[in-house]
Parts: structure tokens; sequence; C-alpha cells
């Protein structure tokens, strides 16, 4: 193993943001002072290397025990212990994690199998053996601008390669879905042994909120999600993902789809979305996961007809079981879940609408269903796009549905029922079980444009109400 600076033998800085770059300088002196070392580590230093402003930072220290690493820290900052035992603290108001390096030892099958306790006497480089991949394993004194890259990082990082650093990668089989996101984050290419590693390694025992966290920086942060996917099939994880792995093989008509298979247009579609993200972490996660399992009900769908052409009657509705399926591997949250599948369902809407030059009924109709028109449009969007080499320019009937949208204020919200219960005591009617009916037939009546502000709910009410009344 290498001790290691720059390639060219010098060093190099880590330009952290003001403030936290401050703190980071102060503690390092104050450790050192006191004989030990802090080493900022991982992403932090990674980032930095590809030429990018770190969001927040993770520091090592070596050499002072517990006690006196948080006696040092609170000098400067406010903390609180993320279980002493890990040793790790979390600096109040600052993206700033300290910790102690630590010794993990495996007690079973399980990835939660560990015992796991903080060694503030570990070397730098017994603790960078402990990382997953690399180019996380190097570390970085703010101090002296040197690195420590015992396993040549910084050489991975410059041919874009990503490789594991020992053997103790396969403890946590969850690195398999970190070389996923990571693949597709930093456009890097697997390692062999690390391919072949990750080949041994089952997806089994792996919760599904640790799963569904890679999966989230897979589509909120790769820059080429396909490069994720290629490494999924080729690896044999795919097969932890059925819904995925029947789109792999399933034929499309070559007139509409020149790129080839289902799986094939799904990476390239994905490639786009990637292209397109707004920056919110919650709506590109939500369209990220509909463009991933739009097309999940054409295997049971498609069909090779007389005509020699290929079609998948009713993907979108028969996408609903798989994506659902596919979605709970991922998460247990039941809102992020209802989000995705109705788009799933319905993202064929907008062209069927289109179509047909459809009223401002069904477009409020849908925009309820939806909750925003405008993630429809970026999933047209990716899917129209995801057909190379045919380039087929802009979407018209993506054009046409948001100028309808924004003229009914719906492009980025569902219509909000304007009549109220407050509306209906005004009337003189006592608050009871009849307020829901008479709350749904109002809400219908303003879906269909029967009124569009409060004063033409309340007089929609009197009408109503009016008609309602026994005839004498």
């Amino acid at each position: 193993m290498a001790d290691n600076s720059s390639p060219e033998g010098g060093v190099f800085a880590v330009t952290l943001e003001p403030a936290l770059g401050k703190v980071v300088h102060a503690l390092a002196q104050a450790i050192r002072a006191r004989g030990g070392r802090l080493l900022l580590v991982g992403g932090c230093v990674r980032d930095a290397l590809l030429g990018q402003t770190p969001k927040d930072a993770d520091a090592e220290v070596f050499g002072i025990p517990a006690p006196d690493l948080e006696e040092i820290v609170t000098q400067f900052v406010k903390v609180d212990w993320v279980g002493r035992s890990f040793g790790v603290l979390k600096v109040r108001h600052l993206p700033l994690d300290i910790s102690m390096p630590r010794r993990e030892r495996k007690t079973g099958e399980g990835h939660k199998d560990f015992l796991v306790s903080a060694d503030p006497f570990m070397t730098p480089l017994e603790a960078a053996a402990r990382r997953d991949f690399t180019i996380n394993a190097i570390s970085w004194d703010p101090l002296t601008g040197e690195t420590v890259d015992p396993f040549d990082g910084r050489a991975d990082l410059a041919q874009k390669r990503l490789r594991h650093t020992s053997e103790r990668f396969a403890e946590d089989p969850l690195r398999v879905l970190r070389a996923m996101q990571f693949l597709a984050r930093f456009d890097l290419t697997i390692a062999p042994e690390t391919l072949a590693l990750c080949r041994t390694l089952s997806m089994k025992d792996l919760s599904r909120e640790r799963v569904g966290d890679e999966w989230q920086k897979l589509l909120v942060k790769g820059e080429k999600p396909s490069r994720g996917l290629d490494f999924l099939r080729e690896s044999g994880w795919v097969d932890f993902f059925p819904e995925l792995k029947a789109l792999i093989g399933c034929a499309q008509d070559p007139k509409w789809h020149p790129e080839g298979d289902v799986w094939t247009h799904t990476l390239h579609a994905l490639d786009a979305f990637a292209q397109t993200r707004v920056g919110d972490p919650r709506e590109d996660f939500i369209v990220g996961l509909a463009v991933l399992c739009h097309d999940l009900g054409k295997p049971s769908t498609t069909q090779h007809c007389e005509d020699g052409h290929i079609r998948s009657w009713g993907h979108d509705l028969a996408g609903e079981a798989p994506a659902r399926a596919f979605l709970d591997r991922l998460t247990g949250e039941k809102d992020l879940i209802e989000a995705v599948v109705i788009l799933v369902t319905h993202h064929m809407r907008i062209l069927e609408l289109y179509q047909v030059q459809a009223g401002d009924s069904a477009i409020r109709r849908l925009a309820q269903k939806v909750e925003r028109l405008d993630r429809l449009v970026r999933i047209d969007d990716a899917d129209r796009r995801g057909r190379p080499p045919v380039e087929w320019g802009a979407s018209p009937q993506a054009q046409w549905i948001l100028s309808r949208a924004e003229a009914l204020s719906l492009k980025d919200r569902a219509p909000k029922p304007i009549l109220q219960g407050r509306h209906l005591i005004a009337q003189g009617l006592p608050p009871s079980p009849a307020f829901k009916p008479i709350l749904a037939a109002a809400f219908e009546a303003q879906l269909d444009g029967a009124f569009s502000d409060e004063p033409g709910a309340v007089k929609w009410l009197t009408d109503y109400l009016a008609t309602q009344q026994p005839k004498a």
C-alpha cells in the first residue's frame, strides 16, 4: 500500500464553504496541539478531487480518546453524540460529522451482525481499509494539504474506475447498490475484480430503507443512471428486481422504438430524465421512479400482431401491479408509492387527451388524480427522448397540456375544493354527515367548470340547496 499525495507528488486543497472551512481548520490545529491528527475523509475529499466544492464534510480524528475529543470540539462548536460507542459527533448548525476510527468485527451473516467500537489509536491506513471503494478511502490533512491514499484511489478517479478496497467489502452487501449509484453519479466503470465480487453477494436481509436510499441517490444524483442499471444487470443483481429483469428482451415496434427492447428504452429514458432534473429531491425522486417504472406493464401486454407490428395495448394500466411490487422493495412510504403508481398508470393520458383535444374538465380531473401535471410532462419528455437515434423534437402534447394547465393554474398543483363546510354552515345547515355528499357534489361541479371562485361556489350551493327542498 502506498501513502500518496497528488499524482504530481505535491499537495492539493479541499475548498470548503467559508464557515465550515474555518471550523475545520481551528479544530485541526487544536487537535494537533493535543498530539492528535484530524483528517477529512470520504466523499468530501473525493468531490474536491473532482473539482467540486463539498457541501458537507466528514472528519476522522486519530490519537485522541473520546472524552478529550469532546472537550476539544465543544470549545468551538456545539455537538451531539451519535452513539458514543461509535464515536461520532454531529456538529450542530454545520454539515460536519467528527468521528474516531472504528473497528468492526462480524458476528453473524446479516448486515447488522457487527460489533463496532471506536479506536482512536488506529492508524489512518487501518481506518481506510474499512471503507468500501478506493475513491472513498482518500484522506486529506487540512493543515498540511497532504493526502493519505493507501489504495490508490486518486489513480482510480483519474481512470474513472470504481474498485473495492479489500475483501471486507463483502461484509455489507449494500455496497453493491452503492456501486450502482456511484457508477451513475460519476460516470465510472466497474473494476473486473469488483464486479466478480459483487456477483457473489446477495440482497437477502437488507432493509428496504437502506435499499431505497441507494436508489434515491441513483435517481436524484446520477448523471448517467444507465451506468448503474447496466451494472445491476452485469452483476446479476437485477435478479433481485424481477419487475426490471422482465424488461430485458421485451420487444418493441422498431417504428416507434428503434433503440431496442424495453430495458434499453428505460435506460435511455432515465438518462434523458437526469438531464432535466429540477433540483427538488422529492420531486426528482418521484418522477425518476415513475420514469423507471413507466413501462413495467409491457412484458405482460406485448403482442406480435398479424400486421407485423408489435403493440402493448393497456401497458400503462397493467404497470400498476409490477410497479407496486418493485416499489415495495424500496420503501414503506405509502404516499410515495401512490404518487409514483398514479403517474405510471396515467403516463399515456397526456397523449390521449391531446389526440381528442379534451376540454378543461378532463384536464382538471387528470390534475386531481396525479397531483401535478408537470410531473406527467417530465415523464412524457423522458419517454420521448429515450428513443435514439431518432430525434423526436418538442412534444406537441406536452406543450398543449402545459399551456392549458397554466391557464387553469394547475401546472404544479391539484385542484382544491373551493366549497368548504363553513359555507354550508353560513347557509344555516347544522354540521352533520350530510355535508359529505354535498361537498362531493360541489367538487364534481367545480371540476366540470360550474364555478371557479368562492362567489361562484356559494351561488352554486344556493341553487343546489334550492333544488333539494321538498316541493309543496
